[in-house]
């Protein structure tokens, strides 16, 4: 039976009208998805429920538009896919079995509640892989070839030389080899650098030159050789703190920190008493510890610090990427394969 009425209006529950309004209810029908109302990146959320319905012409998908219509829709979902899910949300999902989380983080969820009740749950790891290395790469190459003097040079009207830096034959360490640290590694390849990476399993390899772990000589050693410190790892109980007084005296002074991760991954006042020092040339940071960071915080002053507002990962393509990875499990899923992409260990 057609799905589209004579107007050329998409019929099927859960889809869009002409001005934009989703239309909320499964005529009866339970939606093979369901999509919560939370966006990202200031992006409306129908464009996901959208990319998805586009991925998946023979599912129903239904966008929960309020909070009542996500109480109720919940109640009866076994497929759901979003990027918050509240313990008081969770307590009313009495058929949930998949919880796809929007975000490659997971550590907001109520993970102790999703084990217990059997839920699987997959994350949007690789959805960022583009933008955040391209957003590293920018800050790397603007250290180096000293952008922000440039710029202050501009501001003033000078037309003064000064001196730069070249990245070929530098040492960039790259802390954390998941999806964005192998895409940073990727684009760094054509620059003529050396790469080391940082991962819990050394012994896996990666896509670096070299490969150390988290413990011992071998990690003080790398930032001893480190030009640029990138770090693109998780927030674990390893990584907490990981970048402290001892690393950041450890770092050369011509050494410029890239923190992508997580603010806590970095000692903050650690960082900002190697800034004044001298201790490292610079620092960007798209996070913060803590975040958002005060008005009155001294990382604002600093000339060498460039500050984004957590603000790497928005691309254009985010729903096209997340829906790619949903859509594929909602497919596993129906076809009762048990292989779902990005399944998080719980």
């Amino acid at each position: 039976m057609s799905t589209h009425s004579s107007d050329g209006r998409d019929d099927r529950p859960g889809s869009t009208d002409e001005g934009g309004r989703t239309d909320e209810t499964t005529t009866g029908t339970e939606p093979d998805v369901l999509v919560l109302r939370k966006g990202t990146h200031g992006v409306p959320v129908e464009q996901y429920a959208g990319a998805l319905r586009d991925r998946l012409p023979d599912h129903t998908v239904s966008l929960a538009r309020t909070p009542a219509a996500e109480r109720e829709a919940i109640r009866s979902a076994a497929f759901v896919t979003g990027m918050m899910l509240d313990k008081d949300l969770l307590d009313r999902a009495d058929d949930l079995d998949v919880f796809a989380c929007a975000y490659a983080g997971t550590g907001h969820l109520p993970l102790d509640e999703l084990s217990e009740r059997g839920v699987t749950v997959t994350n949007a790891s690789g959805v960022h892989g583009p933008n955040i290395a391209e957003h590293v790469l920018g800050a790397i190459l603007g250290f180096t070839r000293r952008f922000h003097v440039g710029a202050r040079r501009q501001r003033r009207r000078e037309w003064r030389h000064y001196k730069a830096h070249e990245l070929q034959g530098a040492t960039v360490t790259v802390v954390g080899l998941g999806a964005i640290g192998r895409a940073v590694c990727d684009r760094l390849d054509p620059f003529g650098v050396e790469t080391i990476g940082v991962r819990y399993s050394p012994e896996k390899g990666g896509p670096t030159d070299e490969v150390v772990g988290f413990d011992g000589d071998a990690f003080d050693d790398a930032l001893a050789r480190t030009d640029y410190l990138v770090l693109a790892c998780p927030l674990t109980e390893t990584t907490r703190g990981l970048i402290d007084t001892e690393e950041l005296v450890t770092l050369d002074p011509e050494a410029v920190l890239v923190n992508i991760a997580r603010g806590p991954v970095v000692d903050t006042d650690a960082l900002v008493s190697a800034l004044r020092s001298g201790a490292i040339r610079g620092a960007s940071l798209d996070v913060t510890d803590p975040e958002p960071l005060p008005e009155d915080h001294p990382l604002w002053t600093f000339e060498n610090v460039q500050l984004t507002p957590h603000n790497a990962g928005h691309t254009p393509a985010y729903y096209d990427r997340l829906a790619d990875i949903v859509a594929e499990n909602v497919r596993r899923y129906t076809a009762d394969r048990d292989e779902l992409v990005n399944r998080v260990s719980l």
